[in-house]
C-alpha cells in the first residue's frame, strides 16, 4: 500500500471537485512536527491566487470535498490555506497488520512482469578490478535485487571486455614469453600487459604482430584462442572470489564477453551498409551520427570496422542490442556506466535504433554515475598515483572493522571477530557507495563509512542488533502478532508506523530512476524514529500489557523492514555487535 498515493489521488479528485484546474498537482509531505499533522497539502495558495478565491475558503472548499472518513481523524486549515491531515490510529494499526500479512510488506501494487537486461560491473580482463568498478557493481546489483522482488525477469549481464587489441598485445607478449613455464596468476597478467603496452607503443614490429593476432583470434585462430581462453579464466576466477566475498549476485552464468557476439559481426556490418547506415572511409567502415555533435559541434562518427578487418567497441556493442531484444526478448535495457561514456552511449542507441533493432517498446536507459573522490576532490588513488585494486579496499574496511570491534569488545572469540568483522567491513564499503545519489561525485571516507552514528550500515546494523535483542527478551511467539492490534499511546510509535507504510512508494521510486540511495535515507530515518521510540518508551517493563503488546509489534515490524531493505541493498545483517 501506498499511503501517500491513497491520499493525493482522493485530494486531487476534491481540488477539481472545487473548481481548481487538473494542472494543480496535489503537493502532499509529511508534517515536520506532529502537533500540525501527519500529512499537509501545499499547492491551494497558487491555485487561489490564479482563482483570484480567498485561499482558506478555498481549502475549506476542498475539505469538504474529501471522502476519507476511513482514514482521516481530522483535517485543520490555515489562514494560508495549508491543509493538515491527521490520520487515524486504528487505520494505521490495520494497515501495519496487512503488510505484515503480505509477501513484499505491504506492496500490494500489480507490476507487468518485465524482461530486464541490467548491465553492470564489467571488469577488465587482465586486471585486478579496481575501486572505478566499484560504483557498477554495487549499484547494479541492488537493483537487480529490487526489480527481483517485485516480480520481473531479471537478466544479470556482466558484459566484460574480453576482445580487441589488448588481447593481440597479450597473445603477442606471452608468446615472447613463453620459455617461462610457472603458472601464471591474475597478478602477473596485470604486470604483463603493462610491459606489453610499453612494447607496443615502442616496438612497430611487436605493435604489426599484435594486430596480425588480434584478426587472428577474431577468425578463431586455435593457438590465438587457447591462450585468450586462459586469460580471461584467470581474470574471472579471482572476479568471482572477489563478487562472493562483497554478496554480488554475479556468477560465470552472468558473463557474456564482448567475444560472445563475435559470429554476429559480419552480419551487422553488411545490415548497416545495406540499409545506408554505414559507409567506407579510406578504407574502414564507420557510420555518421547526424542527430549528435561534440563540443566543437562537429558531426561525429562512429568506426565500426577498421582497414585490417577488425571489429571495434561499437560494432560488438550494436550487435550485443540486437542479441538483447532479439534473443532474450528485453522490454527495458539498463546500463551501469560512468558519465564519461554518456555521448558513447547515445551514439549506439541512435545507431541501434535507426537500424530496427530495438522495438518501440523496448526502453534503453543510461543510469550513469559520478566518480569516487579524495579528500582534495581528486580521483581517489593510492599515494603514488595508481587505481586502488578493490581486493585491497575489501581487506582495509575489514582490518579497520576488526579494531573497532576489539576496542568494544576485547573478548570477542576470534571464529565471531573474523565473521563479524568481514560482515560489517563489507557492508560499510557497500552502503557507503549505495547512500550516495549515483550521479554525483562523492568523497571516499573511512571514518565516515564506518561510524556506529548517522547515515551508515553500522548504525542500522546496530539497531536491527537491538531490535532482535529486545524481541528474544520478551519470549513472545511472533506468529501470534498479526492477532493484536496496536494501541498507539503516543507520537514515537506513531511516527515510526507511518514510515513504515512509505515503504510501496520508495521501492517505486527506486524501479523508475535506478537511484538506491532513497532506499538507504529511507532506512536511515526507520532507524532514527526506532531510536527516539526505543529512548523514550519503556517496552519490557511496563505494566500495561495491551501497550507492551503493541510495542513489541512495532519493535518486529522494524526488524522486518531493516532486514528486507538491507537485503535489498545486498547487505547482511548481524545478530551481534
Amino acid at each position: 500500500m501506498n499511503i501517500k498515493k491513497i491520499l493525493s489521488k482522493n485530494i486531487q479528485i476534491a481540488m477539481i471537485k472545487s473548481g481548481i484546474p487538473l494542472e494543480y498537482n496535489v503537493m502532499l509531505r509529511k508534517c515536520k512536527k506532529i502537533k500540525f499533522g501527519h500529512y499537509q497539502v501545499n499547492g491551494i495558495i497558487s491555485a487561489a491566487i490564479k482563482l483570484n478565491k480567498n485561499p482558506q475558503k478555498l481549502a475549506i472548499k476542498v475539505i469538504q470535498n474529501i471522502n476519507l472518513k476511513n482514514i482521516i481523524k481530522n483535517i485543520e486549515t490555515s489562514p494560508l490555506g495549508f491543509i493538515n491531515i491527521f490520520i487515524k490510529k486504528r487505520w494505521i494499526s490495520e494497515q501495519i497488520n496487512l503488510l505484515l500479512n503480505t509477501s513484499k510488506l505491504g506492496i500490494l501494487k500489480q507490476v507487468k512482469v518485465e524482461n530486464i537486461v541490467i548491465d553492470y560491473s564489467g571488469p577488465n580482463i587482465a586486471k585486478e578490478m579496481h575501486i572505478g568498478h566499484l560504483r557498477s557493481t554495487i549499484i547494479g546489483d541492488s537493483i537487480v535485487r529490487i526489480l527481483t522482488f517485485l516480480g520481473h525477469n531479471v537478466i544479470k549481464v556482466n558484459h566484460i571486455g574480453d576482445w580487441g587489441t589488448q588481447f593481440g598485445m597479450l597473445i603477442a607478449f606471452l608468446k615472447f614469453k613463453q620459455k617461462n613455464k610457472k603458472k601464471i596468476i591474475l597478478s602477473d597478467l596485470d604486470q604483463f600487459y603493462k610491459k606489453a603496452q610499453i612494447k607496443y607503443n615502442n616496438d612497430i614490429i611487436f605493435a604489426e604482430k599484435s594486430r596480425k593476432y588480434v584478426v587472428k583470434l577474431q577468425n578463431n585462430d586455435p593457438f590465438c584462442l587457447k591462450i585468450w581462453k586462459k586469460i580471461v579464466q584467470i581474470t574471472m576466477n579471482h572476479n568471482y572470489f572477489l563478487y562472493k566475498k562483497l554478496n554480488v549476485l554475479l556468477t560465470s552464468k552472468d558473463t557474456f564477453g564482448e567475444s560472445s557476439y563475435n559470429s554476429m559481426l559480419p552480419k551487422i556490418i553488411l545490415d548497416l551498409k545495406k540499409k545506408g547506415l554505414a559507409t567506407n572511409s579510406n578504407g574502414a567502415i564507420v557510420i555518421p551520427i547526424t542527430k549528435i555533435q561534440n563540443k566543437n559541434n562537429d558531426t561525429m562518427a562512429i568506426v565500426i570496422q577498421k582497414k585490417d578487418g577488425a571489429y571495434l567497441y561499437a560494432t560488438t556493442d550494436i550487435a550485443c542490442i540486437k542479441y538483447r531484444c532479439k534473443i532474450l526478448k528485453a522490454n527495458r535495457i539498463i546500463y551501469y556506466v560512468d558519465a564519461r561514456q554518456s555521448q558513447y552511449l547515445k551514439q549506439i542507441f541512435l545507431i541501434a535504433k535507426k537500424a530496427n533493432y530495438v522495438p518501440l517498446y523496448v526502453k534503453l536507459e543510461h543510469h550513469m554515475f559520478g566518480m569516487i573522490l579524495d579528500n582534495n576532490n581528486k580521483p581517489f588513488k593510492t599515494r603514488t598515483g595508481k587505481n586502488i585494486k578493490l581486493s585491497l579496499l575489501v581487506e582495509e574496511s575489514v582490518i579497520r572493522s576488526k579494531k573497532i570491534i576489539l576496542k568494544k569488545n576485547p573478548m570477542i572469540k576470534k571464529n565471531e571477530l573474523e565473521n563479524l568483522s568481514s560482515i560489517i567491513g563489507i557492508s560499510a564499503i557497500k552502503y557507503s557507495e549505495l547512500s550516495k545519489n549515483r550521479i554525483t561525485n562523492y568523497v571516499f571516507n573511512w571514518d565516515d563509512m564506518l561510524s556506529l552514528n548517522g547515515n551508515t550500515a553500522p548504525y542500522i546494523q546496530y539497531a536491527y542488533v537491538r531490535a532482535k535483542s529486545i524481541l528474544i527478551k520478551s519470549k513472545i511467539d511472533f506468529n501470534e502478532f498479526s492477532k493484536f492490534e496496536i494501541n498507539f499511546s503516543n507520537d514515537y510509535e506513531i511516527n515510526l508506523a507511518i514510515t513504515f507504510l512509505e515503504f510501496e512508494e520508495i521501492i517505486f521510486k527506486i524501479v523508475k530512476n535506478g537511484t538506491p540511495h532513497i532506499l538507504c535515507n529511507w532506512l536511515y530515518k526507520i532507524t532514527t524514529l526506532f531510536s527516539h521510540f526505543y529512548e523514550n518508551c519503556n517496552i519490557l517493563n511496563i505494566q500495561n500489557d495491551l501497550i507492551k503488546i503493541s510495542r513489541l509489534k512495532i519493535v518486529f515490524t522494524t526488524t522486518k523492514f531493516l532486514k528486507i531493505g538491507l537485503n535489498l541493498l545486498g547487505i547482511q545483517t548481524i545478530n551481534k555487535m
